[in-house]
């Protein structure tokens, strides 16, 4: 008689959910029990607070490994320097403007405003903040191991773009240090993975936590910050990307926003830049007339550097924090914000939950509350819909610009007439 071994299903309704669902069930489930249990709900906050400390333990190995590799990895033929150069520039340029239109927005909206989520713990964060100079001085480490024990995350920025660049310099003397440093992010990206997987357990406690000591009206402001962050998308997008297609390119406006729609509708469904990449990448050929040699390294470039629409969302959820937990931001701390998020997107895009790592970044670098994570991590799924199109619409803009400066750009496809047999695209 043939003996039958039977193996237990490892499938079912919660492993089957994706992560995005998965946080907004412990969302709604911490927000229904805090608001059950009360005060009592205390006892659940160290779940949370175990979540929080493990996202701490990979600010710093994660955005050091990341942004090195980031740097080391934009090497290509001879026109890489003069076409890199356009790109970054205007890559990063474009996320310090949308990380400020965040910032204005949530400073019009105040959608933290009244919460009072203070706690007595958080009064030592609100300190004196330094000069514009002492700021600009302190970016560069005097001793760079200090900064990465000291998790000083504006000086391990500068010293990795720093060895970044250094290394790059260097060609194949530094191959084999490149490869340590692109099998440490590699390893740190997967330690986010798992770590992520923690996020609706942490959710669930913090929330329970929130709700039972703040009660409910922590929802109405959450629609405020859902409602601060698409706007600040849409005006990105159609002012800002817009005017720059209109008065730099010299090109119809119109015309963008009409070829943007595929790839920022896939973008928006799949909440993935690198997944839309192909989408994108055809649409730039054929809907816009970049280029090949220009929307092959532009592209995929922005997929890698361009967190437009996270920037955005950063600015928005970091006043948000500062408001809802009582604290003042200087002018120095909105600076820090802005060049924090603009030189951290180099090596934080491609991450799984990029938004919330970046985001537990710029808390970190202004002293704010990490336990406001939890407070916008259950409506992340809805605001990275977003952020994704943005970030999608902005690769697709700078492979314009770049591709007209660079005479590789066929206006006959742009404007939607057919193709020259002499403009065909190399």
């Amino acid at each position: 008689m043939q003996e039958t071994t039977l193996t237990p299903s490892r499938s079912g309704f919660w492993s089957d959910l994706a992560l995005w669902k998965k946080i907004l069930v412990g969302m709604i489930l911490g927000v229904i029990v805090g608001a059950v249990m009360g005060p009592d709900a205390e006892m659940l906050k160290p779940i949370g607070t175990l979540f929080i400390n493990a996202i701490k333990m990979l600010i710093v190995p994660l955005v050091f490994c990341s942004l090195v590799v980031g740097v080391t990895s934009m090497q290509d033929t001879r026109k890489m320097g003069r076409i890199g150069l356009k790109s970054v520039v205007l890559y990063l340029g474009t996320t310090a403007v949308a990380i400020t239109i965040g910032l204005g927005l949530a400073t019009i909206l105040t959608p933290g405003a009244g919460l009072n989520m203070s706690p007595a713990e958080t009064a030592a964060v609100a300190k004196e903040a330094p000069t514009l100079v002492q700021t600009l001085l302190n970016m560069i480490p005097k001793n760079p191991i200090n900064a990465l024990a000291a998790g000083n995350i504006l000086q391990i920025i500068v010293f990795a773009l720093g060895l970044g660049i250094a290394l790059t310099m260097c060609g194949e003397k530094a191959e084999p240090a490149i490869k340590v440093f692109e099998s440490l992010a590699e390893g740190m990206y997967k330690l986010t993975e798992l770590v992520m997987k923690l996020a609706p357990y942490g959710v669930f406690g913090l929330m329970a936590w929130v709700a039972g000591k703040y009660g409910m009206d922590i929802l109405l402001p959450l629609a405020k910050v859902i409602a601060a962050a698409y706007i600040g998308c849409l005006i990105h997008v159609v002012v800002f990307y817009s005017g720059l297609i209109s008065t730099v390119g010299r090109l119809s406006p119109v015309r963008y926003l009409k070829g943007l729609v595929n790839p920022a509708a896939v973008a928006f469904t799949t909440t993935s830049s690198s997944g839309t990449l192909p989408a994108t990448i055809k649409a730039a050929r054929e809907e816009m007339g970049v280029s090949k040699g220009i929307s092959s390294f532009v592209l995929p470039l922005g997929a890698t550097i361009n967190m437009d629409g996270t920037a955005l969302y950063q600015g928005v959820c970091a006043l948000f924090i500062a408001q809802a937990f009582g604290i003042d931001l200087s002018m120095a701390d909105y600076l820090l914000i802005i060049m924090t998020s603009t030189l951290a997107s180099i090596g934080t895009a491609g991450v799984p939950g990029a938004g919330l790592i970046m985001l537990s970044l710029v808390l970190t670098t202004v002293g704010l509350p990490m336990e406001g994570l939890a407070i916008v991590a259950g409506i992340d799924r809805i605001l990275d819909m977003a952020r994704t199109s943005v970030n999608v619409c902005g690769d697709l803009m700078v492979s314009v610009l770049v591709g007209k400066s660079e005479n590789e750009l066929d206006e006959d496809i742009y404007n939607g007439n057919e193709p020259t047999p002499a403009k065909e695209l190399a």
